[in-house]
């Protein structure tokens, strides 16, 4: 039997602070009284902070899968095209949730290796000269294969191409860790969900609506109930819920958003980017290659780690497990058994991140994965100069 902590190093679910659990815990109360309208008021005005808007979030009791699928029945209509771009499994998923719906996908390759490219964006929409594209859809951080995308780049080739498409983004992972800037940067809509930044159990989802992808959810065509943005704000507006919320985890919510106020976005952002370089350090030392290709398109999230020829990922992850009773995310779709993912996003601090990393290392060898020892201490410097830069400068 393991002794000690469980490390949940996964890119989610995330571990769950103390203060959230103790929040969640809580009696059950009446979803139609005056103190459940209270804290629902209170949740859907705080909640626009980590999405940079003002305009409206609704929460769905769901995962972030059925944020997606929310986003498809509320703005598209059968028949209609849209354009995604395959960065990693969840993009993959992504467009077969719109096809299901009956949509038509056009789906941009990659080498998974990569974010979006805007310049391959903008010159598809340019083609596009009827306008027959409804909406172009990515996935904002790529968990699959640690990949972010610079959404306002997005942006900025869809106006250059002058074309008046919906742009709506997965930030299931984003949200907490990275920023993100909705109404900056010009997005529709943002799906995400609870159990990632945001330090939550899974069973949230959210979804952040601009007024273009409401304006649509009025004249498209596909069959909504449960999923029916419309029901939903309705209710909203005086701090309720069509149907029964998750109250419990709307406590957890709460308390998670006190918890980001008070570090503060920028700091928890700053926390997440100096983590993950201290991570990829460790990488490159121990002679791993980094499944993200692109230094500009590295994630503050997660680092997923290529493994040498000949070496299965998985079997080096069971050995982790096993002896040092760490969990670390496993490849996916294309990248199965291929590479392993290291979270690094949620509740997590420089100790955190340092015994996760020596698990790692000590992993290699026990595996007798061809590596080169060091990589902890390249870690510990890049943590302890970026130390040494925030005392300085305080």
């Amino acid at each position: 039997m393991a002794q000690g902590m469980h490390y949940l190093q996964i890119p989610g679910p995330s571990p769950v602070p103390e203060r959230i659990q103790r929040a969640i815990d809580h009696q059950v109360i009446d979803h139609r009284s005056p103190t459940f309208q209270k804290l629902g008021k209170e949740i859907l005005e705080a909640i626009k902070e980590p999405f940079g808007t003002r305009q409206p979030v609704v929460i769905f009791p769901a995962s972030g899968t059925g944020a997606w699928e929310a986003a498809i029945a509320n703005t598209l209509s059968a028949g209609d095209r849209v354009l995604m771009v395959e960065t990693g499994q969840f993009a993959v998923l992504w467009s077969q949730i719109a096809k299901r719906w009956g949509l038509q996908v056009d789906l941009l390759e990659t080498d998974w290796r990569h974010g979006v490219n805007p310049a391959e964006i903008e010159g598809r929409l340019a083609e596009d000269k009827s306008h027959a594209i409804k909406a172009v859809m990515v996935v904002h951080n790529e968990t699959a294969t640690s990949c972010a995308t610079d959404i306002a780049a997005v942006r900025k080739a869809m106006d250059a191409a002058h074309h008046p498409a919906l742009l709506m983004i997965d930030s299931v992972s984003a949200l907490a860790s990275m920023p993100v800037e909705q109404d900056a940067w010009g997005v529709d809509v943002v799906v995400s969900g609870s159990q990632k930044g945001m330090m939550m159990p899974p069973g949230l989802a959210f979804t952040g609506i601009s007024q273009k992808a409401l304006a649509a959810s009025k004249t498209n065509n596909l069959p909504r109930s449960y999923w029916d943005w419309a029901e939903m704000l309705k209710f909203n507006e005086n701090g309720f819920f069509p149907y029964t919320p998750a109250i419990n985890l709307l406590y957890g919510l709460k308390e998670a958003l006190a918890m980001l106020r008070e570090e503060g976005l920028e700091n928890v952002f700053a926390r997440h980017q100096r983590l993950a370089a201290a991570t990829r350090a460790a990488v490159q030392a121990w002679g791993l290659e980094l499944q993200c290709a692109d230094p500009k398109a590295y994630s503050p999230v997660l680092t997923a780690v290529r493994m040498p020829a000949g070496f299965d990922a998985d079997a080096f992850r069971k050995v982790t497990l096993e002896h040092f009773n760490i969990s670390l995310g496993m490849g996916l779709g294309r990248v199965l058994g291929k590479v392993f993912r290291i979270g690094h996003l949620g509740d997590i601090n420089e100790l955190t991140l340092m015994a996760a990393l020596s698990g790692v290392e000590m992993g290699l060898k026990i595996g007798e994965v061809p590596y080169k020892a060091g990589g902890v201490l390249a870690a510990m410097d890049v943590l302890t100069g970026e130390s040494k830069k925030l005392r300085l400068s305080a």
